[in-house]
């Protein structure tokens, strides 16, 4: 496994535990040497000091994945690679790629005979750990060379594997961006049920309450959970850390592929586009500053009847 950010240690970590012997190698070398003497320290993790060492390491047909950035570095590592690889070898991108790359990179290696996949991998550092979620796509020719591994240290849901093929050429980071695009949906709503029941006069306390008893019923979720454990954290002042935050929302890209490619296959995605759009509003933090002194904005306070019903509306 190549790259020993969280990801790729946790990633490591749990195949060992599996009973898998995982090479690791990090562009950065002194990283290698880091990680074996510490988090893997006492593991069968072994590593290596280059790419050819790597490689000379592994029995074919060879299993290589890749957990870097996504873009001009793993363009960068498949150059460096192929040279040293065999028909029937495996090369494996596990970061968050758009789903034309991994297309582009299926057919460049394919003359080659090295099969490519693209895989999702949800859940997170801690779903890494311990069971994450994997959607691999690519050359079919690759799953049974793999299958084993991917469904062992996946996670488990009504006894079934978090992991199965999800098709040819991108399909695996198209399934992962479509994921992440629909988690930009699920965090929107979330923040607009905040904002409604902050309108509404609710306490942090009340509305952590109220995130409590939805995550006990249909809307449980981990999404539904953290917000109820966030909006009661406090700093270490005391106060609540929520209300220290800057209301400026950052993203990494995937809510917005989605949007451009439901435009581009004329699917209506209103909430995500709607979602990735309150996203960029939020980022123009000055702006809406200055704008705020110029217009008029509609009334901030609903006008309600019956707080209850009103609230299981919001639900």
């Amino acid at each position: 496994l190549i790259g020993l950010a969280v990801m790729g240690q946790n990633l490591i970590l749990n195949m060992d535990s599996k009973g898998y012997v995982v090479c690791a190698y990090n562009r950065t070398v002194d990283k290698v040497q880091e990680f074996l003497q510490g988090a893997a320290k006492g593991t069968h993790v072994i590593g290596a000091n280059s790419l050819s060492d790597m490689v000379s390491r592994l029995e074919p047909p060879r299993k290589i994945m890749l957990l870097v950035k996504a873009g001009h570095p793993v363009d960068s590592f498949i150059t460096q690679l192929a040279p040293l690889l065999s028909p029937g070898d495996v090369i494996i991108d596990g970061g968050n790629s758009e789903y034309q790359d991994t297309a582009r990179r299926c057919m460049e290696l394919k003359h080659r005979g090295i099969y490519f996949v693209g895989t999702g991998v949800s859940g997170g550092e801690e779903g890494a750990r311990h069971g994450p979620s994997l959607m691999p796509g690519g050359h079919y020719e690759a799953w049974p060379l793999i299958k084993t591994i991917f469904q062992s240290i996946s996670a488990t849901a009504d006894g079934e594997p978090c992991c199965d093929w999800v098709g040819e050429g991108g399909a695996g980071h198209f399934v992962k961006m479509v994921h992440n695009g629909i988690e930009y949906g699920d965090m929107q709503l979330i923040c607009e049920a905040y904002d409604l029941m902050r309108a509404l006069g609710l306490t942090q306390e009340e509305m952590a309450t109220k995130f409590d008893k939805w995550n006990k019923q249909e809307l449980e979720s981990f999404l539904i959970e953290i917000t109820r454990d966030i909006l009661i954290y406090k700093d270490n002042d005391g106060g609540y850390l929520l209300d220290k935050i800057m209301d400026s929302a950052g993203q990494k890209g995937t809510g917005k592929w989605t949007a451009i490619s439901a435009l581009e296959y004329g699917v209506p995605v209103t909430l995500i586009g709607e979602a990735v759009f309150s996203r960029c509003l939020s980022a123009l933090k000055e702006e809406r500053v200055h704008a705020s002194t110029k217009l008029r904005g509609p009334k901030t306070k609903p006008s309600v009847e019956d707080k209850a019903t009103f609230l299981n509306h919001i639900k």
